[in-house]
C-alpha cells in the first residue's frame, strides 16, 4: 500500500491536547433537562412496586421513567435479548436499574433519585458460577430454564489416546478476575428531539454506533430511520462502552421523546463502576499430555465464565476462548467444553482481548510447567510445539494464507532483551531480600470477528471542486487513532497530502451499518474500505483524463498532488483534475466496501477456519520480588507484535504500551470486590489501575508482514498488545520465587489474599 509522508500524526492531537475536542458532556443546547438513574440495595428480588410519589413532588423534577413507560421493548440484547432497559419483574444484580429521574438541573435529579422506594421480595442469590449450573440452583431468568447461557466446544483427534501416549500429565486449576475498563469518560448521552422531523439525535460516549442505534430504537418502538447516532469523541473504552452505553442512550432518548426536549445523562463514577459490565472471571481446569520428546500429545480443558446477571457478549467472548484455548501451539488431540454461566454478579462483556487474556494467562504457564516437567527449556518446549506454515491449528484450520510469524516475533524478543542469558541468572527462591526474574509469554489471534459475526466494512470519498476530499468511513473512532489510520491510508492511496483530507465523523444516516469497533478490526476492516474506496476513485479519475495524459487508463499514477500520465512531464494537478471533473459532469466520488474472506464454523465439533487471518506477539518482562514485603517491581520489559503493516508506526508502538500497562494491571493490581453481590470497589481511589511508577522500560518492535487478503496489508494490534503480558509477569516471579501462581491478580508475600498454587501444579 502506498504510504502518506508521514511518521506519525493524529488528526485530534491539537483539539484534545488544547481542551477544544467536544465530548458528550460538553455540549449545551437550549432547554436541556438532566437525568440520573435510580438503583436499589437488592441483588436479587422480584419487584412487588416502584414509588416514584415522593421524588415526583421535588421541586424541579420534570418526571421519573419506569419499565411501564417504554413504548418498545425493554427487554434487548446483542445475541440473547434479556438486557433489561429497566428493571422490571427482577432485580438480578446490584447495579440493575429501576427507573430514572429527569430534573431541571443534574443536582435535582440525582437528589430525588434517592428518593424513590422500590418494594421487592429477596431471592437468594447466586453468585458462583459452579453452583449456578448445579441441578435446582436459583434461577436468574426462569424464563431461560437454567442459569447456562452458552457452550462451546472444541473436538479434534481423540484425547484418551493422547494421554496415553504421555509420559507427563500437567493438571492444574486456574481461575481469573473481575475487571474494570477503567476508562476516564464516565458514561454519558444528550439526546435531543429534531424539531423539524421528530428523529432522535443521540450523541454520547459509546463505541458502537450502529448497535447503539438498535438499542435505542428498540426501547422507543420506531425504526431504525427514526434515530441518527451522531459520532461524538470519547475519554476511552477499551471494549467497555458496548451494551451498557447503549442501554444509557436508550434511556436518555426515551426522556427526550416522552419529554420534547434535550436530555443529558453524565455517569458519576460510582454509577459506572457499579452498572458497567466486566471482565469475564474465569476458572479453567486444564490439563495437559506430553512425551519425553517434549511433545504436547493431548489436552483437555474445562472453562467456566462467569456472565453476571446477563448476557451482553458472553457467548462470543467465550468463543474465542475456546478456538484459542491451545494458545499457538500444534495439538491433535483436544477435547475443550467452555460455559457461560448467569449468576446474580455484576454483568460481564467485552473488555480488550475478549477473552485471550485469561486463557493466555493459563496456556503461557502451563507450557512452562510441561517444560520443567520434560527437563527442557520453556523456550525449546515452545519451539518443538509451536505453529509454522502450514500448520493445522487446533480447530483444522490450515495456516497457509499468510507468513506463520510466530517464531520471528519469538526470536526478536529474546535477542532484544538477552533472554537466555538473563534466565540463567534468575535467583528461584535464592539469595537476598531482592529477587530477580524474567519471563515471556507469546501468542496467536484470530483477526476481526471471524465466525463470530457477518464482516465488512464501507467508506466513502468525496472529492471536491477545489481537490479537497470529504472522508467517511463506518468504524468508530474510540481514542485509538482510527480517523488518523483512515485518514493516512487515503492520502497514500490517492498520492495527496494529508492537509487535503478531512475526516468526517461518522452519523449512522450517512453511511450504511458497517459492524462493531471491536475484534481490532478498525484498521483491517475500515482501512481495507478506504483502500477500494481509493482505488475505485483512481479508477474513475483515470478514466477522465487518460486521453489528456497520453496514457492507458490503468497505468496513470497518482502522486505528489499530481496525475501522471507514463511521462511526469504529462500531468494535471489533482485540484485542477477535480475542477475539470466538474466541468465534465463526473462525480470524483467513491463508495468502497471490503468483505472479509468467509470463514466456516462447525459449533458441534468446534471445527473450521475460525478466522480469515492471524497475528502473531512475544512479550517479554525483567523484575525482582522484595523476599520481605512480596513487592514486584517491573524492571524491564520487551514485545514484538506482526501487525502486516503499520499504517501509524507510532500510534502501533503506543497501543502496544498501553496495551502492556493494562496487562499488568490484570496480572499484578486490580480486582473488582463485590462481597455478596454488592460492590465494594466503586471510585478509582479503591481500585488499582497500575500507575506511571509501576511500569517499567518498555521497548516495542513493530514486526511487519503484509498481509495478503488485507487491501492494506494491515491486520491488526490493539487487543494482541493486552493479551500476554500478565503470563510473561506470572512466568517471570516464577523464575525469581520459585512459586507458581495459578490466580489473578497475583499477590505474593504479605499482602493478601495468597494465590499460589498447591504443591502439585504438575501431578
Amino acid at each position: 500500500m502506498p504510504q502518506a509522508e508521514t511518521k506519525a500524526w493524529r488528526n485530534d492531537a491539537y483539539a484534545k491536547v488544547t481542551g477544544k475536542a467536544k465530548f458528550t458532556d460538553d455540549l449545551k443546547f437550549p432547554g436541556v433537562l438532566h437525568a440520573a438513574p435510580v438503583y436499589s440495595d437488592f441483588v436479587h428480588a422480584r419487584i412487588k412496586a416502584i414509588d416514584t410519589e415522593i421524588a415526583e413532588a421535588v421541586r424541579g423534577v420534570i418526571r421519573v421513567l419506569t419499565a411501564k413507560d417504554v413504548p418498545g421493548v425493554n427487554h434487548f440484547g446483542q445475541i440473547i435479548r434479556d438486557f433489561r432497559i429497566f428493571a422490571d419483574d427482577k432485580i438480578r444484580y446490584h447495579g440493575d436499574v429501576v427507573a430514572i429521574v429527569v430534573a431541571e438541573t443534574r443536582e435535582i435529579a440525582m437528589r430525588a433519585a434517592q428518593l424513590v422506594r422500590v418494594d421487592a421480595a429477596p431471592l437468594p442469590a447466586v453468585l458462583d458460577p459452579e453452583e449456578a449450573l448445579k441441578p435446582g440452583a436459583v434461577l436468574v431468568h426462569e424464563s431461560h430454564g437454567s442459569n447456562l447461557i452458552n457452550t462451546h466446544v472444541v473436538r479434534r483427534g481423540n484425547v484418551e489416546e493422547g494421554f496415553k501416549q504421555a509420559d507427563f500429565v500437567i493438571e492444574q486449576d486456574f481461575s481469573t478476575q473481575f475487571i474494570e475498563h477503567a476508562y476516564l469518560e464516565t458514561e454519558a448521552a444528550v439526546c435531543v428531539p429534531r424539531p423539524t422531523d421528530g428523529v432522535i439525535e443521540v450523541y454520547g460516549s459509546m463505541q458502537h454506533p450502529f448497535s447503539t442505534r438498535r438499542f435505542v430504537a428498540a426501547c422507543l418502538g420506531v425504526a431504525l430511520s427514526e434515530v441518527e447516532i451522531i459520532g461524538t469523541p470519547m475519554g476511552g473504552g477499551f471494549g467497555g462502552k458496548d451494551d451498557t452505553a447503549a442501554i444509557v442512550c436508550a434511556r436518555t432518548a426515551l426522556a427526550a421523546k416522552l419529554l420534547g426536549r434535550p436530555v443529558k445523562m453524565v455517569y458519576r463514577r460510582d454509577w459506572s463502576m457499579r452498572e458497567s459490565y466486566k471482565r469475564h472471571p474465569y476458572r479453567v481446569h486444564y490439563q495437559m499430555g506430553v512425551n519425553r520428546a517434549g511433545r504436547i500429545t493431548a489436552v483437555q480443558c474445562r472453562i467456566v465464565a462467569d456472565g453476571g446477571a446477563y448476557c451482553s457478549v458472553t457467548p462470543w467472548v467465550t468463543w474465542r476462548s475456546t478456538v484459542q484455548c491451545c494458545g499457538p501451539y500444534v495439538v491433535e488431540n483436544v477435547h475443550c467444553d467452555t460455559f457461560g454461566v448467569y449468576t446474580n454478579n455484576v454483568v460481564t462483556g467485552a473488555m480488550r482481548g475478549f477473552g485471550s487474556p485469561q486463557m493466555n494467562f493459563v496456556i503461557e504457564q502451563v507450557v512452562e510447567m510441561a517444560a520443567e516437567k520434560v527437563g527442557i527449556s520453556g523456550i525449546e518446549f515452545r519451539r518443538r510445539n509451536m505453529v509454522r506454515q502450514g500448520s493445522v491449528t487446533i480447530t483444522g484450520q490450515k495456516l497457509d494464507g499468510h507468513k506463520v510469524a510466530i517464531e520471528q516475533v519469538l526470536d526478536t524478543v529474546l535477542r532484544e532483551i538477552d533472554y537466555e542469558k538473563k534466565l540463567a541468572k534468575c535467583a528461584r527462591g535464592n539469595g537476598g531480600d531482592e529477587l530477580y526474574g524474567i519471563g515471556l509469554a507469546m501468542s496467536y489471534r484470530g483477526v476481526s470477528l471471524g465466525a463470530e459475526g457477518v464482516d465488512f466494512c464501507a467508506a466513502i470519498i468525496n472529492a471536491q471542486v477545489d481537490g479537497s476530499i470529504l472522508l467517511e468511513v463506518g468504524v468508530h473512532e474510540n481514542g485509538q487513532g482510527a480517523e488518523s489510520a483512515m485518514s493516512l491510508i487515503c492520502a497514500g492511496e490517492l498520492g495527496v497530502d494529508l492537509s487535503r483530507i478531512r475526516y468526517r465523523r461518522s452519523s449512522t444516516s450517512n453511511i450504511p451499518d458497517s459492524g462493531t469497533t471491536v475484534a481490532s478490526r478498525a484498521t483491517i476492516m475500515g482501512g481495507g474500505a478506504v483502500a477500494l474506496a481509493s482505488r475505485e476513485l483512481k479508477k474513475k479519475i483515470a478514466e477522465a483524463f487518460c486521453a489528456k495524459l497520453h496514457c492507458p487508463a490503468d497505468e496513470i499514477r497518482f502522486k505528489d498532488n499530481f496525475i501522471l500520465g507514463k511521462s511526469d512531464a504529462d500531468r494535471i494537478a489533482f485540484a485542477d483534475a477535480m475542477r475539470e471533473m466538474w466541468l465534465m459532469q463526473k462525480f470524483p466520488f467513491a463508495f468502497g466496501v471490503f468483505k472479509a474472506p468467509r470463514v466456516t464454523w462447525d459449533e458441534h465439533t468446534g471445527q473450521g477456519d475460525a478466522y480469515f487471518t492471524w497475528v502473531y506477539g512475544c512479550q517479554a518482562v525483567e523484575l525482582t520480588v522484595n523476599k520481605k514485603t512480596g513487592k514486584v517491581k517491573l524492571l524491564n520489559a520487551v514485545a514484538a507484535h506482526d501487525v502486516g503493516h503499520a499504517v501509524n508506526p507510532e500510534m502501533v508502538r503506543g497501543q502496544i504500551y498501553g496495551g502492556m500497562a493494562m496487562s499488568a494491571g490484570f496480572g499484578l493490581h486490580e480486582e473488582v470486590k463485590a462481597p455478596d453481590g454488592r460492590m465494594t470497589t466503586l471510585n478509582l481511589n479503591t481500585y488499582r489501575i497500575p500507575r506511571s511508577m509501576d511500569m517499567p522500560e518498555m521497548k516495542a518492535i513493530i514486526v511487519e508482514n503484509p498481509d495478503p487478503v488485507s487491501p492494506t496489508g494491515a491486520k491488526s494490534i490493539g487487543e494482541p498488545a493486552n493479551e500476554i503480558f500478565a503470563p510473561a509477569i506470572a512466568n517471570a516471579i516464577y523464575h525469581a520465587t520459585g512459586q507458581r501462581h495459578c490466580s489473578s491478580p497475583i499477590r505474593l508475600g504479605a499482602q493478601p489474599e495468597p494465590t499460589a498454587c498447591e504443591e502439585g501444579c504438575a501431578k
